[in-house]
């Protein structure tokens, strides 16, 4: 199986810190914030990596991740998006990497704190696409699941809903098989110029092949100044306690 993180965009809401390094490589306390999603993939036995990133930094990975023997990695690689064409277009540069092997995909601007082998291992098994689910208080700002029954069934995912059906916000990881870039390649872009991963995520659930599950761990999402802060905060009680 392989890992695919996606650290493109220009980070233009935590300029002007981006102006001078790309925002998956600022400091989330005592690490650059690419490393905890890198950990997230190794922890789940998953050491076969390529990053996707784009922006006028992008070389800088290379300079702080190098070949990435130091995280336990087999093979790290990288690609390039030219603009900013969305996640589902980001994924897309995988895929000659990702071949008619299964990839798990992470936001490198998610820190996602769960054990996830279990999940690997329950997807090698049952393939389609897996989504990942966490319960927030302002579901309004991210995809949020639909569920048709008490069981979990899913029947819609819904980006930034006003009047949202859930609490259950989609984070940044996903599991697909290797359909999944026939199916980017007929999609088209949205109002905002995108290729979008939750259409991708809703033609698996028409194929009936989604599956939700919701995380018990922490998730923290640094796309923005004040969740950066809080991030890095988070992160500087849990060394304390560790210490202690």
């Amino acid at each position: 199986m392989k890992g695919i993180l996606l650290a493109g965009g220009l980070g233009s809401r935590l300029d002007p810190l981006t102006r001078a390094t790309n925002k998956h490589l600022l400091p989330v306390y005592d690490k650059p914030m690419v490393y905890h999603p890198i950990q997230t993939l190794v922890s789940a036995g998953i050491t076969d990596i390529m990053i996707v990133t784009g922006g006028p930094h992008a070389g800088d990975f290379i300079k702080v991740l190098r070949n990435g023997e130091d995280f336990g990695l087999k093979n790290l690689q990288y690609a390039y998006q030219e603009g900013e064409g969305g996640i589902a277009d980001a994924l897309s540069k995988a895929e000659t990497f990702v071949g008619e092997d299964d990839c798990v995909v992470v936001l490198g601007d998610n820190l996602i704190f769960e054990d996830m082998t279990k999940h690997v291992k329950e997807f090698q098994s049952l393939g389609g696409a897996f989504v990942f689910t966490k319960q927030v208080p302002d579901p309004e700002r991210f995809g949020v699941v639909e569920y048709e029954d008490l069981e979990g069934t899913i029947s819609d995912i819904i980006e930034k809903p006003k009047n949202p059906p859930s609490n259950s916000a989609v984070i940044g990881l996903y599991m697909y098989d290797s359909s999944v870039f026939d199916k980017i390649k007929t999609l088209s872009p949205s109002e905002r110029g995108e290729l979008e991963i939750t259409d991708i995520n809703k033609m698996y659930l028409r194929e009936g092949t989604l599956s939700a599950y919701e995380i018990s761990g922490t998730w923290l999402d640094c796309g923005t100044p004040e969740s950066l802060a809080k991030a890095t905060s988070i992160m500087l009680e849990d060394s304390k306690i560790i210490k202690e």
